[in-house]
């Protein structure tokens, strides 16, 4: 299966952990706009950005996008 990521889901996972955006910027050290930009879907989050944030709020790195199944052209 291949997969392209879709829209950000981390608003959804900030709310479900009881953290807002700008403790996430706290905790990793990283500016609010940085982590609005990820929300935004503005910037994608390095794979190292993204296991740090996972680590973070306490979900797994999947978990922070949305996966769309797109055809490989194997059959």
């Amino acid at each position: 299966m291949k997969f392209e990521l879709g829209r950000s889901l981390l608003q959804e996972r900030l709310a479900e952990h009881g953290m807002g955006r700008e403790e996430l910027a706290r905790a990793l050290l990283y500016k609010p706009e940085r982590i609005n930009d990820y929300i935004e879907n503005k910037r994608i989050m390095p794979l190292q950005v993204a296991i740090s944030v996972a680590d973070t709020i306490g979900c797994q790195v999947r978990d922070l996008y949305e996966l769309i199944e797109v055809d490989s052209g194997l059959s």
